[in-house]
Formats: C-alpha cells, sequence, structure tokens
C-alpha cells in the first residue's frame, strides 16, 4: 500500500522557523521548480512562536560573528518564492491569541517538527538562581530575545564561573571579556551595551569535567578567544600540554586545538606582567562541581577533580578544592521540551528515523517528519543543520514521489506505520487555519529598518523588541500590505 497513491498536493507545515525550517523548505521549493508541472502543486506554510524568523540564527549566533548570519540570504531568497509562508507570533495548539488550534494538521498533507532544543539542562549541585544562571538565559539577553530573561547583576560581579567547556561557553566568555567599544560596531542591543559598559567582570574561569582533548569547543573559537586585546590567558599546567602516549592517535582537531593552548600558554609566559586590572581567562580541566555556598556577595564553589578511565568518562580522584565566585553560567547544553508528542527522554529530543517521526512503539508517523535540533539534539554547527535539513526534504519528497504523483513506502527499520493519523489526505491548498497575518514581508521591513537604525550609530543594526516592532509597522502601514 502506498503512502497517498491519490496525493496531489503537497501541503507542508513546518512547525518552527529556524535554520533547518528555512533549509528544508528551500530544498523542497528547489526540487519543485515553479516552470515545471508540479510547481503549483507544492505549498509550506512555516509557523514560529517568535515574531521574527530565523531561530538561533538571531537569538543564538554571538554578536560577533556576523558572518555565520550570512545564511538569511538564502532565506530571503526562499521567502520570495509566493508557495512559501511565514506566520510569526504563533503558537501552535495553545489557547492564547494568536493561535491555531491543535487541529492544524488536519489542513496540511504533510507535517514537519523543527521545534528545536529549548529547555536548558542543569547542573544537579547547581540549582538555578538569580546567581546561578543557565547560558541559554545569557544569550537570550545579549540577542534580546522576546522571552525577555533578566540582564545579569555583571556590575556587581568580579569573577564568573562558566561550567561546561563548549563554543557557547566560549562565546560567552568572549562577551564578558571584549571591551564595550569593540562590540558596539557589532549586533549588540543597546540596553545590553550599558550593562556591559558597567560590567566589573576581572576573570571568567571555564570549567570542565575533562581534559584538552576532550573539549567540545573548536579551534576557531579558541583562537578568538586567545585572540583578545589586552586579556590574558592563565597558562595551563605542563602536564596539561604533554603530548599523549604514541599509541593515542589524535584527530587533526586535536592536534590543532592542542598546539593552539600550548602556544597561548607560551605566551602568556613570556609577556610582560599584565597592567593592573588587566582581564582574564582560565581554562580549568578536570573539575566537577560539587556544591554552592553563598556569602553575602560572593560565592564559594566546590569542586571534585576528576580524571579519565579506561572509557574516556570523568571520574573523582578523591581530591577537591573551592573556587571563590560571584557568578555562575552552567553551559551544559539543552533538550527538546519534554512535553512535546513524540518526545523521547532517554535522547532528549523527538523519537526519528531518517527524518520520520516515531510513536512510543518505534513506527514511523505517515507524512510526519523532523528535522534540526528537535531530530538531532543540541549539537553541531549550521553546515551540519544544512545537510541534514536536505536529506529530510528529500525523504519527505522520497515519500511523495511516484512518477510525479502519490508516495512510496519506505518504513523505518521495523516496517511498521503507526495508527495515529496527523495529516490529511485531502486539503484545500490555499487554506489557511486561524485568523493569523502572514509575516515575512513585515519582517523583512523591520530588518530593513534595524540595520537604518543601527547605520545611524555605525553598527550592523539596532534591535527592536515586537512592541517596538508592532508600533514601527502600524506607523509604516505595513499591515496594508
Amino acid at each position: 500500500m502506498s503512502l497517498a497513491r491519490n496525493m496531489t498536493f503537497l501541503k507542508l507545515a513546518i512547525i518552527g522557523g529556524g535554520p533547518s525550517s528555512f533549509y528544508v523548505a528551500s530544498r523542497l521549493l528547489s526540487l519543485f521548480p515553479q516552470d515545471k508541472s508540479l510547481a503549483s502543486q507544492l505549498r509550506i506554510h512555516i509557523y514560529d512562536r517568535l515574531w521574527a524568523p530565523h531561530g538561533l540564527v538571531r537569538y543564538g549566533v554571538a554578536p560577533d560573528h556576523p558572518e555565520v548570519k550570512n545564511c538569511t540570504h538564502k532565506f530571503d531568497q526562499a521567502a520570495e518564492d509566493p508557495r512559501l509562508r511565514f506566520f510569526g507570533n504563533v503558537q501552535v495548539g495553545s489557547h492564547t491569541h494568536p493561535a491555531i488550534p491543535h487541529a492544524l494538521p488536519s489542513h496540511y498533507t504533510h507535517l514537519l517538527l523543527s521545534t528545536g532544543c529549548t529547555v536548558p539542562k542543569f547542573h544537579p549541585a547547581l540549582p538555578p538562581s538569580d546567581r546561578v544562571i543557565p547560558a541559554l538565559s545569557f544569550v537570550h539577553w545579549y540577542t534580546q530575545h522576546p522571552s525577555c530573561p533578566a540582564p545579569p547583576p555583571l556590575d556587581k560581579t568580579e569573577h564568573v564561573s562558566l561550567i561546561g567547556q563548549g563554543n557557547v561557553a566560549l562565546d560567552i566568555a568572549r562577551m564578558l571579556l571584549t571591551p564595550p567599544t569593540i562590540l558596539e560596531k557589532y549586533d549588540v542591543p543597546a540596553s545590553v551595551l550599558e550593562v556591559l559598559h558597567r560590567s566589573a567582570v576581572r576573570h571568567v574561569s571555564i570549567i570542565g569535567r575533562r581534559g584538552p582533548l576532550q573539549a567540545a569547543f573548536t579551534t576557531k573559537e579558541l583562537r578568538e578567544l586567545t585572540s583578545l586585546t589586552s586579556v590574558s590567558m592563565i597558562p595551563l599546567a605542563p602536564e596539561l600540554l604533554a603530548p599523549p602516549p604514541a599509541s593515542t592517535k589524535l584527530s587533526r582537531q586535536q592536534t590543532r586545538l592542542l598546539q593552539l593552548l600550548q602556544q597561548g600558554s607560551l605566551a602568556t609566559t613570556q609577556a610582560p606582567s599584565p597592567a593592573a586590572g588587566t582581564k582574564s581567562w582560565s581554562l580549568d580541566f578536570f573539575r566537577s562541581p560539587t556544591g554552592l555556598e553563598v556569602h553575602g556577595q560572593h560565592l564559594t564553589l566546590s569542586l571534585a577533580h576528576t580524571a579519565l578511565d579506561e572509557h574516556s568518562r570523568a571520574v573523582p580522584t578523591g581530591a577537591t578544592s573551592t573556587l571563590r565566585t560571584d557568578l555562575v553560567v552552567t553551559s551544559l547544553g539543552q533538550h527538546a521540551d519534554p512535553s512535546a508528542v513524540y518526545y523521547d527522554p532517554a535522547v532528549g529530543h523527538l523519537r526519528t528515523d531518517r527524518g520520520r517521526v516515531l510513536d512510543d512503539a518505534g513506527r514511523a508517523l505517515r507524512r510526519v517528519y523532523t528535522s534540526g535540533w528537535a531530530a538531532t539534539g543540541a549539537r553541531g554547527v549550521l553546515a551540519g543543520t544544512m545537510m541534514d535539513a536536505y536529506a529530510v526534504a528529500d525523504t519527505i519528497l522520497t515519500d511523495y514521489h511516484d512518477d510525479g504523483h502519490g508516495g512510496v513506502d519506505l518504513p523505518p527499520v521495523n516496517g511498521v506505520y503507526s495508527d495515529d493519523a496527523l495529516v490529511a489526505d485531502s486539503v484545500d491548498l490555499e487554506s489557511v487555519p486561524g485568523e493569523i497575518e502572514e509575516g515575512y514581508d513585515q519582517w523583512k521591513k523591520v530588518d530593513a529598518e534595524e540595520m537604518r537604525r543601527g547605520a545611524e550609530t555605525g553598527k550592523e543594526r539596532e534591535r527592536m523588541g515586537w512592541e517596538e516592532a508592532y508600533e514601527f509597522l502600524t506607523s509604516a502601514g505595513a499591515w496594508q500590505s
């Protein structure tokens, strides 16, 4: 039995407006070119709970990495195709307004869940508080995310402890240590720059439970941190920089990273004594938090010393130490929303096989797919996201095509489909459920205005929140277009 032998249309609802969603849409549009007969059979509607599109590209990429955001040109190009429509400020299944009812899938023949990983992982010894904040909240603060997290108390903070040694941790360290006068030219909101100008931060400790060869950050991120002007790296202990035994084969990434750490430590050791007030940072390897005590304005972070076992797992050695600090930022990754249907707690994201969503029994749902971090977990870079998204788009088309119409059965390994029916076989190709406003044209107006305002002060852009953007769009008569 085919997936949809009588199906002519491919009308896809994408939940989530991040890079993966736009990559899938772009791929599908390119494979249904407008000058071909199949073009009229495709419609794609992207829904996002945020008012602005592009997800982590807007609300996750470090401001001093503007080149990473160049992918939005491709997304803009896709959005110019009239077969693609974007709807922002929409909570699918929510009772808030504007919202789309749970019956949304009945308007579509295909459904793609690209909802990302939006929940931070917490450390069991470090419960969240106003002095212990997840990296996600910190990033959302300096990117002016609509969740509006409170600014960190940097004016009362001299020492920051970052728990975790991935790229996000190094992004945060760089934001804390880079002079605001340098950050001013980038996409940093004025309100964030005000806080950074008042910052009292003098040292950032980046703490990880394993060693240099197991660190998750990339060489590029480390090089940027070692290259900061008027910022010192605390030299690593020689034993941490010693080459591993000849029997241990290093990857190219590990070799380059170890060399960079050696160079950074040597340069710091040979340099003249830093001037008073110079900011500094350190990589504290083989340390794992075990507790936190509050002493007025200061904190005492308890650390277990660790070593690697035969499986490269960090295990306590029995030694301990403490670290006086003022603010703890936990950068331990993220997982998908556990309340999401088809969430698998064992992996922290949706159950999936080759892009197809699976039910509790491991059976594929017909014409229901997932992409991005919702499918893979919070890992990788945008290039990997693009390739994964293209593969999911190809899966969608494989299931759809059978000499130009219908579909073919390509179920997961166990060869069984779920009984759950989330999408329809027959739909109105042009219908949109609920009373909602299409938003990409409006977004482009906001985008242009943000860049215009930024240009006035010599920066990349000056961001607007939703209320300000709405007021601008209303005064510009954008809702009439």
